[in-house]
């Protein structure tokens, strides 16, 4: 391939009409992903944002230098291109604006005359001063990282002895110390015996194009870190909670020695907008004194962190309430054990004791949504006793309150995630929903079909965050 330097008539430009079309669309493109880039959320701690800033800038600064190669190309060749190559760089082609010619620069090493010609972009890339003259392919590897050279050296020797074409990258150091990385195409150009006469390159000033793909090459893999370590985490928190909460597939008895055994079931749903398991419960206990603990509960948090505290404020409630803990006095110690806890948080919960003899449900709540009690066909809500959040107040006091309950009655008792509608101000739209149920689960079978009733109405909606469902009912 004759050298561009050598040609025997200058190249034709396109029609100046395509090529302003493609102007101006690369130019509306780079708007666009600008835009993109400006509006997106700027958080280093995500990495997530990370890689998406990462390619954006990498989009950006192609379309740059798309946009100064389409001007380029507009600009087209000079009228006449002088067959001698000494004439050609005493009159080189007026330079177009912007930031392309900048960093694209040619070269020419003549190997008969030992003559070497540089263009002045390349002269500005390598940062040398025209008047300290060109460097030769000897003096070339000077410049360059010693880690590159034997790189260097093999292209340019495979060009001129085997007559290959020259396509690679190498870092040099400029004289005012900044690093640029270099990429390098060019041909040989033979006489007319067929040997090497010269060798032509065109060098292009990759720095910045390499350092935005390899921005987001390392936000890449962050990110996929950042997911793996989420995928561990969400294992670690779902066996957690899968080794805490009651392993329920069906109604669970309590064979008391009273009138009316409850049937219980519970059940746990997932958010919907993230992958992280959350510190929500619900439990049902026979105790040592024939009475039933029922109880639900809320962590603030995700993740491991959230289970943990979650198992271990779940495990105190079972022993407190083993050992004879009325549910007032219950929630205090859990809100002294909470704010004292090495990973604070805060909480809401309720604590349900149940004597099948007078059938009577004494119960305290912490900043919690009260039960429902369907009754009957009818549904209403339990009066709450005073009870403030876990972990919001030191020395808080909890109000109890009671309510006999009826053979045939059922019992909903739910975390605020069951109810709470993505978008909305308050639950009250998730209530009555709950409330809408009543019909259906008044003819229910048992407890169980209760809660796959609650699961199918709440289950397939996006929720802003996981909930719990537990369903209690009086045997006939």
């Amino acid at each position: 391939m004759p050298s561009h330097l050598f040609a025997d008539r200058p190249a034709q430009p396109p029609e100046p009409g395509t090529v302003d079309a493609l102007i101006s669309q690369t130019r509306r493109l780079r708007g666009d992903v600008d835009a993109v880039r400006r509006d997106s959320a700027v958080d280093e701690d995500d990495p997530r944002n990370r890689w998406q800033r990462a390619l954006c800038d990498l989009a950006v600064n192609q379309l740059d230098d798309l946009d100064e190669h389409l001007g380029q190309l507009k600009a087209g060749l000079p009228a006449e291109q002088p067959e001698d190559s000494s004439a050609a760089y005493a009159a080189p082609a007026p330079r177009a604006t912007g930031s392309l010619l900048s960093r694209v620069g040619s070269a020419e090493w003549d190997l008969l005359t030992d003559e070497v010609h540089w263009s002045e972009e390349l002269f500005q890339i390598f940062g040398r001063p025209q008047e300290s003259g060109p460097l030769s392919l000897d003096e070339l590897p000077s410049l360059v990282f010693a880690e590159d050279q034997p790189l260097l050296q093999a292209m340019v020797t495979d060009c001129l002895i085997d007559g290959k074409p020259i396509d690679g990258e190498f870092r040099v150091v400029r004289s005012d110390g900044r690093v640029r990385t270099v990429h390098m195409t060019g041909e040989p150009v033979l006489d007319s015996d067929g040997c090497t006469a010269s060798m032509w390159a065109v060098l292009r000033d990759v720095s910045e194009l390499r350092r935005s793909e390899r921005a987001v090459r390392e936000s890449r893999d962050s990110l996929q870190r950042h997911r793996q370590i989420e995928h561990t985490e969400r294992r670690v928190a779902v066996e957690l909670q899968e080794a805490v909460l009651p392993p329920w597939r069906g109604s669970l008895r309590f064979a008391h020695d009273g009138p009316a055994p409850l049937d219980v079931a519970g059940h746990y749903l997932p958010a919907a907008s993230t992958g992280l398991i959350g510190g929500d419960w619900y439990d049902a206990l026979a105790l040592p004194d024939g009475d039933a603990l029922l109880t639900v509960g809320d962590l603030t948090g995700h993740g491991v962190a959230a289970t943990s505290s979650m198992a271990m404020l779940l495990g105190a409630l079972r022993g407190m309430a083993v050992a004879g803990i009325r549910p007032g006095a219950l929630m205090g110690h859990l809100n002294q054990l909470l704010e004292t806890s090495v990973q604070p948080a805060l909480g809401s919960a309720m604590c349900c004791r149940y004597d099948p003899a007078s059938q009577v449900l004494t119960w305290a709540q912490a900043g919690h949504p009260a039960p429902l009690l369907f009754r009957g066909g009818a549904v209403r809500t339990l009066a709450r006793p005073e009870g403030v959040l876990l972990g919001a107040t030191t020395g808080a006091a909890y109000e109890e309150a009671e309510t006999r309950l009826l053979p045939g009655d059922l019992l909903l008792l739910h975390t605020d995630g069951l109810t709470r509608t993505a978008g909305a101000l308050d639950d009250d739209g998730g209530t009555r929903r709950l409330l809408a149920l009543a019909p259906r689960l008044a003819g229910a079978r048992d407890a169980q079909d209760c809660v796959r009733a609650v699961v199918e109405e709440f289950g397939e909606g996006p929720r802003e965050d996981d909930a719990c469902v537990m369903v209690v009912r009086v045997g006939e």
